[in-house]
């Protein structure tokens, strides 16, 4: 399994505009109503770990990252699962449908930075 590089983990451009920043959060909200609404939820915090195992699957490249960073992080069911639902949600701010490596990545990054974090 390739490394995570450098270009995995980079974060948005430093300096965007903050009516930009609204509106792609404002979109990534709409999208997360839309695709729970059947479900009685709003957003991608309060999907269970099964609906998000459905709609948070991640692609090849992306389970692999996060099966071999589950083990080596030694991530509970509950740290499995938020790592996917951040997924999810940079997914939605970049407008994806699915979700990739890159924001398992991303995701994983930012574990690594608040390793005080539960889970």
């Amino acid at each position: 399994m390739p490394a995570v590089t450098a270009a995995d983990l980079s974060l948005p451009p430093p300096g965007e505009d903050s009516a930009v920043v609204a509106a792609r959060v404002g979109q990534a909200r709409a999208v997360q109503a839309e695709r729970y609404d059947a479900h009685g939820l709003r957003c991608n915090a309060e999907a269970d770990g099964t609906l998000l195992e459905t709609v948070a699957a991640p692609d090849t490249a992306g389970r692999a990252l996060l099966t071999e960073a589950a083990e080596k992080m030694k991530l509970s069911a509950r740290g499995y699962h938020r790592v996917l639902r951040v997924a999810r949600t940079l997914a939605d701010l970049a407008g994806d449908e699915g979700v990739s490596r890159l924001h398992i990545a991303e995701a994983l990054s930012y574990r690594r930075l608040h390793p005080g974090m539960a889970g």
